[in-house]
């Protein structure tokens, strides 16, 4: 698989810069290579291409059709290429908008696809998606397969909020129905593909051999393994990062451990006193504990030491210290929401967010990503992450994202359970709401504005090398797929959301 994959590697390569002179025919490719999972394959040929494409892009769009201006426009944008919305005036200016473009269903599913890089003041994009959104939904029963199903599915998961190994999977099974297809590309997807998850395969069988032996002793805990290590799918899936994997895997799912403690198990007094281990970090606190936390601490600094010897042979051992100081803030937040819940206490919208954006663990998550990344993961881009007067959008819009999912797609279990007053509780509280539903769609509207800001902070200069910020992006992905249809995916693993893990780590695509 792998000769093959490198001689189907270099046909494409020729095919991508053969048609230098066709810029549309580029970033047709471009979009193809990139939506089929490949496009690792070919990082500086694409950015030099888009880099050689961008002028003649702003300066002849305005000869392109609705779909080639908005491919371009979603594509510069996703690559941090400054693009005005601009491009769309004179499609959204034409009083017969819908007459013209009905017909033209290509055009506007990639307008629709293009509406979801939208950063704030883009108020033709936010007029455009309502409409396109509009039509799309009046043609998919109109249509026939495949482009009905892809309709269908681009209303279900815009592609720039989807998760790139399900997007791929998904976009393969359109791409070989499209007549023109570029045969040595749906090849080398496919391929790719199945030799990549049997990677993650392994890796997955590791990781759970290693959570075995710590879940044993913790058997009331969440079993999230495959949940975990789907997460960290989302953030990175190429092979160059499988270290970064097995490090991230393990520290997110120490992550969710910790969380479960504070969360549901023991008395405030005991919590307090792990707290204050997490704080000490150190073995000598463990025989000072209950023992289930002792159990659960010990874990924890057990997975510390393992992946600090790891980083440690690639002389990148200081992103420890800041994984560990960012810990003891996670924890110092969950201890604060169950001080919370044991008094009853359901505190302002406020009070809760600014408490919840950090318990959500996002931040951690995203330096323990950084941790197996090589040298671009200097002590700059941890002191990046890490600062806190402001906190830059970026990362705030990230746990905002999954912050509102989880609690919006989680309300009706908590409701249910002993736990502390969710977002949703909060929101109403502080605002004297009582609809339920109108609270969802007051939050997902903060949502949607997340997304601006993550749109606008991976656009150039970037404030840290690329590659780190593409972290903090995937990151705010998985959210969208996990608590998708107000659910919460992850504490209860729905049929739909085990067809989507099963795609990606059990079933290889037929060659």
């Amino acid at each position: 698989m792998e000769e093959e994959i490198g001689l189907l590697k270099e046909e494409v390569k020729k095919e991508l810069l053969k048609i230098v002179e066709e810029p549309t025919k580029q970033l047709e490719l471009v979009d193809a290579i990139e939506r089929l999972g490949v496009a690792y394959h070919f990082e500086t040929n694409i950015e030099q291409i888009l880099d050689q494409l961008y002028m003649t892009y702003l300066k002849e769009c305005d000869k392109y059709n609705l779909y080639h201006v908005s491919l371009g426009f979603r594509i510069f944008r996703q690559h941090g290429f400054i693009v005005s919305c601009d491009v769309f005036k004179r499609f959204m200016s034409n009083k017969d908008f819908q007459g013209d473009i009905s017909n033209d269903i290509e055009g506007i599913l990639s307008m629709y696809e293009a509406c979801h890089v939208a950063v704030h003041g883009d108020d033709i994009v936010e007029e455009a998606l309502e409409l396109t959104t509009t039509l799309l939904k009046s043609l998919v029963n109109q249509l026939k397969s495949p482009m009905a199903d892809q309709i269908e599915h681009a209303l279900h998961q815009p592609l720039h909020k989807g998760m790139i190994r399900l997007e791929s999977k998904h976009y393969i099974s359109f791409y070989q129905k499209i007549p023109s297809h570029n045969k040595s590309l749906l090849r080398l997807a496919k391929l790719d593909f199945n030799l990549l998850q049997s990677f993650h395969q392994m890796e997955l069988r590791d990781l759970d051999i290693w959570w075995k032996g710590i879940h044993a002793k913790l058997p009331f805990t969440r079993d999230k393994s495959v949940e975990s290590q789907f997460w960290v799918l989302g953030c990175y899936y190429e092979p160059k990062y499988a270290f970064a994997r097995k490090i991230l895997s393990r520290m997110g799912t120490m992550l969710v451990l910790l969380d479960d403690m504070f969360d549901s198990y023991g008395t405030i007094q005991e919590k307090q006193l792990l707290l204050q281990a997490v704080h000490r970090w150190d073995y000598s606190y463990v025989d000072q504990l209950p023992k289930y936390f002792s159990e659960c601490y010990k874990s924890l600094l057990d997975t510390f030491v393992e992946a600090e010897e790891d980083v440690e042979k690639q002389g990148r051992s200081f992103g420890i210290n800041y994984c560990k100081e960012q810990m003891k803030i996670n924890s110092k937040a969950c201890f604060e929401e169950a001080r919370w819940c044991k008094s009853n206490y359901i505190p302002t919208y406020d009070e809760y967010i600014e408490v919840a954006l950090v318990s959500v663990g996002q931040t951690t998550i995203i330096i323990a990503a950084f941790l197996g990344m090589g040298e671009i993961a200097t002590k700059e881009a941890y002191e990046w992450v890490f600062q806190n007067n402001p906190v830059p959008k970026l990362l705030k819009a990230c746990s905002i994202i999954l912050r509102l999912m989880n609690d919006i797609g989680g309300h009706k279990f908590d409701q249910d359970r002993e736990h502390v007053a969710s977002l949703v509780e909060c929101y109403m509280k502080q605002h004297g709401i009582s609809n339920e539903i109108q609270v969802y769609e007051e939050l997902e509207n903060q949502v949607k504005d997340a997304w601006k800001d993550i749109n606008e902070g991976m656009l150039k200069p970037y404030a840290i090398p690329k590659a780190l910020l593409e972290r903090i992006l995937f990151f705010a992905r998985v959210p969208d797929t996990l608590y998708k249809g107000r659910t919460d995916g992850y504490t209860f693993v729905n049929e739909t959301l085990q067809q989507k893990i099963a795609s990606i780590l059990i079933h290889p695509i037929p060659l």
